[in-house]
């Protein structure tokens, strides 16, 4: 990657994956400088997320006129529940000015799109060691119902058969260790 090329980080994974603790922990410890870029979405918020700070949540219509004007990295209608998520460019501009690394927690869809205008990405897809794994932590978060459960777990497959698309996978079975090898992946961009 050269220096002077911005950077970005990808990460994508599975419902249930663990996707967002590890976020949290490479934000916080991480030695290279990271900017999470806030996606977008049309889903109403869950109880605790804040605006600007979990998603930027937005009206079906304003997503749509905000996609017409070319505002979006990538966008998808995740899950078949029929809500839009997005990555604003602003958010990865944002990122740019603050010299820090332009980092992405996306699903599959929109890393393949990010993947083709941002080629020299850091890509990394975390995974757990089994299907059983998801579907027990997915039942632990109580957040869907039994149908929705069965979608993620459904949508979980067939994200899995796109690791290969990323240049580096992590098996999320001890979460030290993968936010661990992460950063170690992170640190070795730095020297390239």
């Amino acid at each position: 990657m050269k220096s002077n090329s911005p950077k970005v980080v990808i990460l994508s994974g599975p419902s249930g994956s663990g996707k967002t603790t590890i976020v949290e922990r490479l934000l916080s410890e991480s030695s290279v400088s990271l900017q999470k870029c806030v996606s977008a979405t049309t889903r109403p918020a869950r109880p605790g997320e804040v605006d600007g700070v979990a998603y930027y949540f937005m009206t079906p219509e304003d997503f749509e006129a905000a996609r017409q004007a070319n505002q979006f990295l990538e966008t998808a209608e995740v899950h078949g529940a029929g809500y839009w998520y997005g990555t604003l460019k602003s958010e990865v501009d944002r990122a740019f000015q603050q010299n820090a690394w332009a980092f992405l927690e996306i699903d599959v869809e929109g890393a393949i799109a990010a993947m083709e205008v941002y080629p020299d990405a850091i890509t990394v897809f975390l995974t757990l060691p089994s299907i059983e794994e998801y579907e027990r932590r997915l039942r632990g978060r109580r957040s869907e119902s039994e149908a929705m459960l069965k979608k993620r777990l459904q949508t979980a497959l067939k994200e899995v058969e796109y690791a290969d698309r990323y240049r580096h996978v992590v098996v999320n079975d001890d979460l030290d260790a993968a936010v661990k090898e992460i950063s170690q992946i992170l640190e070795s961009s730095c020297s390239n």
